[in-house]
């Protein structure tokens, strides 16, 4: 079940970087508030998980989760750059939270 909340925290953990860039700045009230909502949630994971993960594995999983999730969508909805080498760091980048998972 922690890998679930794991999973579940970096999910949540790329609404609030998203939210983030959406509410420019905190001027936006909507995306501001889906900040802090989004914000608060993957923390209430991220606690959950760490009930039965390492420390250091649970938090590498939660940062690489949100940022290979944030960087897709920079590219997907943002218009972030895709270069060749982006997208190969990004699946070494996947490659290295499916090895955590497997090795723990």
């Amino acid at each position: 079940m922690s890998w679930i909340y794991l999973l579940l925290a970096g999910v949540l953990e790329v609404g609030f970087t998203t939210c983030l860039k959406m509410s420019e700045s905190f001027t936006k009230p909507l995306p501001s508030a889906g900040f802090l909502v989004f914000a608060i949630l993957s923390f209430v994971m991220l606690t959950k998980a760490l009930e039965g993960i390492p420390l250091g594995t649970a938090y590498a999983v939660w940062t690489g989760i949100g940022a290979c999730g944030t960087a897709i969508i920079g590219i997907w909805i943002f218009g972030d750059p895709a270069g060749t080498l982006r997208l190969l760091f990004l699946l070494l980048l996947i490659g290295s939270i499916i090895g955590l998972k497997v090795v723990s």
